[in-house]
């Protein structure tokens, strides 16, 4: 396993770590900073594309006419941003991941769908063969996907599987002669299918497995010029127009066997490998997509007048701008703090990724909308740019591992240690006198989880009132994720109200933490808390806000309406009809 994958047997997580109650600060401390060079890089990169940008990409008309415009494509080629995090042994750049995540962004600022253009081909669409690849397949493929030559999808989604991999109906049969598979199957919702050169695709190989065909679902590296490939017609989406969408059809395609992408079975840990890091590009463009949507939002409130005075000095217009200040201030931590847990390696960043994900994109949504109340009727109108921020950001909760799902990630893989600490206990329970070391080390756990707070060590004294809501929502979430498996054990699987609320409070306190880290940085960078007043605020407000989410659903676990609500739904789902009729129409 190569060192910079998430790889949780492994390496150690943040996230995992406080469901079992303990903060492993080293993982989220000192917050990242680029190096000198890094730093002259990315001014370089982002000056180059915000002039080239300016001259030759027009977001209002991509989303007009459906497609981009003329030498867009050809544009990003030439200014190396299609190999930017591609090694430079292979003709790219070979950026960190801190680097590509805030270029990422820039993307998504100047355009959303070219921003997916970009990251379906590098986050996702070849970044298999950068993790995963042989040295031959490195050589022979990403080459051309650096120069632009050609483009890359990803191609995981059927009809019946989108988020169940495992549903997948793609099948992928070795020849008799050993040398090939044969590909047969459809993918739909293929970001770059109209443009794609080289696809990653996912499909079962029939293994015997004790005298039994098993079907193990297997990635490949597959020519998109191959004979027996059709595109379906370009999907007509909300956003994203320009953004090239397809089903992608394979009949009887021949793929070499060199080009499957790591062993027979091995198609699933990939296509989780590869997704962990498209979601931290996502993550930093909608962080950006904030910012510019409400720094729009920002300069209309200044001009705009009404009652004699502008509608920014009004309290309810400033608290969708302070609030969304320091979400985004937030935000921006996380996905820093984890883009440095990926270049740093030997550390699970999966759920942070995720963490990021969710908050992130839910957040470029919200801002959307808020910009658009602000901007009032205008905001509806075609003419400015809030409307296609709206269906542009709608995107984001869906795209690799919609936002339940995720959050269903979260909750669960934070669930598995602290059960099978359980499951160990019960074991040594029925064998109890040879199993005392056992039983005491839980004990002795248990005791500590229940009794002893963790605390901080390295966050900075002018934060101590927040960081002690951190550590204390630390304590409970172990407390009550103990309490819930002892109450529900292996149906716990089943609880989704629960694990969302578990993943609510997980996202928070890995956010909250990166805050801290965050404001630490910039209050000894600055020299002082008084020079960092802006740091501050925006710390002290998102922590409270945050812990106050965190122990209204530690709170839920034990109180709540779930039985009434699951029946509701039920009753909706059983009659086809949301509620009770109308009195008028009865």
């Amino acid at each position: 396993m190569t060192s910079h994958l998430a790889d949780p047997e492994h390496h150690p997580s943040f996230t995992r770590g406080v469901f079992l109650g303990e903060l492993r600060e080293e993982l989220v401390f000192p917050f990242p900073e680029l190096s000198a060079d890094e730093k002259e890089s990315l001014g370089a990169i982002l000056e180059s594309f915000r002039a080239w940008s300016a001259d030759t990409v027009d977001s209002a008309r991509h989303d007009r006419e459906g497609r981009f415009g003329d030498g867009v494509r050809e544009g990003m080629a030439s200014l190396g941003m299609m190999g930017l995090n591609i090694a430079q042994e292979y003709g790219g750049f070979g950026a960190s991941a801190l680097l590509f995540s805030r270029v990422f962004g820039e993307v998504g600022v100047t355009d959303a769908a070219l921003a997916v253009y970009f990251g379906a081909h590098q986050s996702i669409g070849c970044k298999g063969i950068t993790l995963f690849g042989t040295e031959d397949q490195k050589r022979r493929w990403l080459p051309q996907c650096a120069s632009g030559e050609r483009i890359a999808a990803f191609c995981l989604t059927e009809s019946g599987s989108g988020s169940d991999a495992q549903a997948m109906r793609t099948t992928a049969v070795p020849s008799a002669d050993g040398t090939h598979y044969v590909l047969d199957g459809e993918k739909i919702w293929i970001s770059n299918a109209g443009f794609a050169g080289v696809l990653t695709v996912f499909a079962k190989v029939p293994v015997e497995v004790e005298g039994k065909v098993k079907q193990r679902v297997t990635a490949f590296i597959v020519d998109a010029r191959a004979p027996g490939i059709t595109l379906g017609k370009p999907e007509e989406k909300m956003g994203i127009k320009a953004s090239d969408t397809r089903t992608i059809s394979f009949h009887e395609v021949r793929v070499p066997v060199e080009d499957r992408l790591g062993e027979v079975g091995a198609g699933f840990r990939i296509a989780l490998e590869i997704l962990n890091s498209g979601r931290l590009g996502l993550s930093a463009g909608s962080s950006r997509g904030t910012r510019r949507i409400l720094d729009l939002a920002l300069a209309y409130a200044k001009e705009r007048r009404q009652f004699g005075r502008p509608i920014g000095s009004f309290e309810m217009i400033q608290r969708k701008f302070a609030v969304a200040a320091a979400e985004c201030y937030a935000a921006d931590a996380g996905w820093m703090t984890c883009a440095s847990m990926v270049d740093r390696g030997g550390i699970d960043f999966s759920l942070e990724t995720a963490a990021c994900k969710v908050f992130a994109s839910e957040l470029a949504l919200r801002a959307a909308l808020e910009a658009q109340q602000v901007a009032g009727g205008l905001g509806y109108s075609k003419e400015y740019p809030f409307e296609q921020a709206v269906r542009d950001s709608r995107i984001m909760l869906i795209f690799e591992g919609t936002n339940e799902v995720l959050r269903a990630l979260i909750a669960l893989s934070g669930l598995q240690q602290p059960g099978e600490q359980l499951k160990a206990l019960g074991k040594a329970f029925r064998d109890p006198l040879h199993s005392l070391g056992a039983i005491g080390s839980y004990i002795g756990g248990r005791v500590k989880r229940t009794l002893v707070r963790p605390e901080f060590s390295r966050v900075h004294p002018a934060l101590a009132e927040e960081a002690s809501m951190v550590c204390k929502a630390v304590h409970d979430l172990a407390v009550a994720t103990q309490k819930l498996l002892l109450e529900h054990g292996k149906d716990v699987i089943e609880r989704q109200f629960h694990q969302e609320r578990l993943a609510g409070a997980a996202i928070d306190i890995y956010l909250s933490t990166a805050t801290l880290s965050r404001a630490t940085w910039a209050i000894g960078r600055a020299g002082g808390p008084e020079a960092a007043v802006a740091d501050l605020d925006n710390a002290r407000i998102f922590v409270a806000t945050a812990m106050r989410r965190t122990r209204r659903a530690l709170r839920a676990l034990e109180r709540n309406q779930d039985a009434r609500l699951k029946a509701m739904a039920e009753r909706a789902l059983e009659s086809g009809s949301l509620t009770v009729e109308t009195p008028t129409d009865t």
